[in-house]
């Protein structure tokens, strides 16, 4: 008989999600050793081999893909349970998971700060990555609502959109476009724009903007955060397309400016996310009412920068 706990389980299913202890252990906060002795006595008890590593890569044998599958059917089921459980508890000791995007992670605090203020016995789990990251930990059952700017087509997800995400090009206060009053797009053609890695959303919705309107732009440096990006185009290697809720610090600083490029912003909207099938626990179910209500209320409408400067006032 197999004696596995659900503490291995989770270890190895991070493991094999990154491929890579380190991030595993990362992610779990635990530390590099402690991952790879629970990973050893796995395998012991399994009597197989999970992992193999070529060169700097670690790869799953047949052994690992097969527990992989099983070990995410198994948490996600375990996962159900403590929704059930947290639904009879009520919100006195709930837990609420939310998974983000990372320029949502600029929106999601003041939503979560008046959420808990309302809900202080609510225990929040907020996991903030890209948008195929978000998306996976939605369909794999690793979070209750996710906050994305473009919900999966899926006909299983329900989404619902809450708030207005434009996004901008933005530039150092000391470039030259910074003086115009309107920028053709097809002059960004000799510009260096900097880009958000694969997956990002708002690199998709860039890259999409441009195509339709058959203009090929000079990609520069693939940048992994929004903080990249602002500090790269601050120190002057490109511009940038960027979420103008990321930006309201260093418009009103002066250190970056919008520019008014031709067609821009891009107008894109925050969604909120959850699996259809999904039972929501009372924690998730509150924070949902939450957000449509301050919605409703137009408590997050965003008034966008002014062009070249600061915020209206």
């Amino acid at each position: 008989m197999l004696h596995i706990t659900l503490r291995q389980l989770q270890i190895f299913e991070q493991v094999a999600r990154h491929r890579s202890v380190s991030r595993a252990a990362e992610t779990l906060h635990l530390t590099q050793p402690a991952v790879s002795m629970q990973m050893k006595q796995l395998e012991r008890q399994l009597g197989l081999p999970l992992t193999e590593q070529v060169g700097k890569r670690l790869f799953l044998t047949d052994a690992g893909n097969e527990l992989a599958e099983h070990a995410r059917r198994i948490l996600a089921q375990v996962a159900d349970v403590e929704s059930a459980m947290n639904q009879l508890r009520g919100l006195e000791r709930g837990l609420l998971r939310l998974a983000v995007v990372s320029t949502a992670n600029y929106v999601a605090p003041r939503l979560l700060a008046s959420y808990s203020e309302q809900n202080p016995g609510v225990h929040i789990s907020l996991q903030v990555g890209n948008r195929e990251m978000v998306l996976a930990a939605l369909a794999d059952n690793r979070t209750d609502l996710a906050i994305t700017g473009q919900p999966p087509e899926e006909s299983d997800v329900v989404a619902q959109r809450f708030m207005d995400n434009p996004l901008v090009v933005i530039a150092p206060p000391n470039h030259p476009l910074g003086r115009s009053q309107r920028v053709p797009l097809a002059r960004l053609r000799e510009e260096v724009l900097l880009v958000r890695e694969v997956g990002s959303g708002t690199r998709a919705a860039m890259e999409r903007f441009f195509a339709e309107r058959g203009i090929v732009f000079r990609a520069g440096s693939e940048l992994g955060t929004n903080e990249a990006i602002k500090q790269a185009v601050q120190a002057g290697l490109g511009l940038g397309v960027i979420s103008a809720q990321t930006i309201e610090l260093e418009l009103e600083t002066g250190r970056l400016v919008v520019l008014p490029v031709e067609g821009f912003p891009i107008v894109r909207h925050w969604y909120l996310v959850h699996r259809r099938q999904k039972r929501l626990s009372p924690a998730a179910q509150a924070f949902r009412a939450h957000l449509l209500s301050a919605a409703a209320q137009k408590a997050l409408a965003y008034h966008p920068p002014r062009a070249g400067g600061g915020r209206r006032r």
